[in-house]
């Protein structure tokens, strides 16, 4: 469970939620059906002209990446991995490691062990690879415009909603007490569209672009460990070439891996 996405929507809705009380606005106001009509279906509505069919039944899958952790390997563990490998690879040459594909879950970098292993040439692994990086960043991009476009669309169908509110209030003026009521509710759809808008819809798209970046990163690091394995680089040659992907943060957890690893070994 990515907790961040829960925490997110939850400080968003208490601060609007807190804001409006302490301003002395009643929260009834939200119970607004003619509001949430015009701005959730108003906005699914929109998002549906504007992108296909086989990018809308994606919408799903990406709802479960938003709130799900990636299932993937960390940058220290794939330095890890490929350290020990390159070990073997150097004493024992790269078919000692067709065992150890098949004990990986990550399809990318068992094809790329495997494309190692068939004797394929560094250029050619690195194309393959790299033509596939780029197909997945196409692909995450498609799914994070689907909720940059909402978010573009629900603050102006917010305003759509408050315009409607004010011409059914505008359109009786005989009570005056009740005029004040109705044009406040008219403004009930701006509110929400404006709040999915920039807590929700947009929020998700770059949430889902983050998680594509740091994606692209892992497996860019392993198409360097792929490739050193191949030319025979030795464990420190390839450790000081993928920690250049790393933060400091990050160096640093390797640092301490490998001090734990020593002194067990001692």
């Amino acid at each position: 469970m990515d907790k961040t996405s829960l925490i997110g929507i939850f400080l968003g809705f208490i601060a609007i939620a807190l804001g409006m009380v302490l301003k002395g606005v009643s929260l009834v106001v939200f119970l607004n059906p003619a509001a949430i009509l015009i701005i959730l279906v108003g906005t699914a509505a929109a998002v549906f002209v504007a992108f296909p069919t086989n990018e809308m039944k994606k919408v799903p899958k990406l709802f479960g990446i938003l709130f799900k952790e990636q299932k993937m390997m960390t940058p220290v563990e794939v330095i890890g991995t490929f350290s020990s490998w390159t070990e073997v690879a150097r004493k024992e040459g790269l078919l000692m490691l067709e065992s150890k594909i098949a004990e990986l879950d990550d399809a990318f970098l068992k094809n790329g062990m495997q494309m190692a292993i068939d004797g394929q040439n560094s250029e050619y692994i690195r194309d393959v690879l790299s033509e596939e990086i780029d197909a997945m960043e196409e692909r995450h991009a498609g799914g994070a415009q689907i909720f940059s476009q909402a978010g573009t669309y629900a603050p102006t169908l917010g305003v759509l909603g408050a315009v409607i509110g004010l011409i059914a209030a505008l359109g009786n003026m005989s009570d005056i007490d009740k005029l004040g009521e109705a044009i406040s509710a008219a403004f009930v759809a701006t509110l929400m569209g404006i709040f999915t808008g920039y807590v929700l819809w947009h929020p998700f798209a770059n949430k889902l672009k983050q998680k594509s970046k740091a994606e692209v990163k892992v497996k860019e690091m392993m198409i360097e460990g792929i490739l050193s394995l191949i030319e025979g680089e030795s464990p420190k040659a390839l450790e000081q070439k993928l920690t250049s992907y790393l933060s400091e943060q990050e160096r640093s957890a390797v640092g301490e891996k490998k001090g734990a690893i020593s002194d067990d070994a001692a």
